[in-house]
């Protein structure tokens, strides 16, 4: 009876490294899956990138057409110039006045009012 029970004993134990030997083949095979090179834990970062490379083009397709639309009025109008020279240049038309209304605490801006006498010659302005 006892040569029996050793058998038994030693085969329960070869089932049992065979079982671990299996579960472990599992693991291995699992690693790739999820930290290899090409794992979903890879692929999930790689997805992140795209959305925010996607999120930057359309805000740079979005920049582009703004400048495309100002450059083409730039060439075809001459409102845009004209908005320039008066908002950036502090430029005016001849015979214009300007006039500028400044309220209680806030400080004039940097134009001049009126061009002085000897500067009128080579005052730009706009017609």
């Amino acid at each position: 009876m006892q040569y029996t029970t050793g058998r038994a004993l030693g085969c329960h134990f070869s089932m049992r490294l065979i079982t671990l030997g299996l579960a472990f083949l599992l693991l291995l095979i699992q690693y790739p899956l999820w930290l290899g090179k090409g794992g979903w834990l890879r692929v999930k970062d790689f997805e992140a990138q795209v959305d925010l490379a996607h999120q930057k083009n359309a805000e740079l397709i979005a920049r582009n057409a703004k400048l495309d639309s100002e450059v083409r009025d730039l060439k075809d109008g001459t409102g845009a110039v004209e908005e320039r020279a008066r908002y950036e240049l502090s430029m005016i038309k001849q015979n214009e006045i300007f006039v500028q209304i400044v309220g209680k605490g806030q400080a004039a801006a940097l134009a001049p009012l009126a061009p002085k006498p000897a500067e009128s010659s080579e005052h730009c302005e706009l017609r």
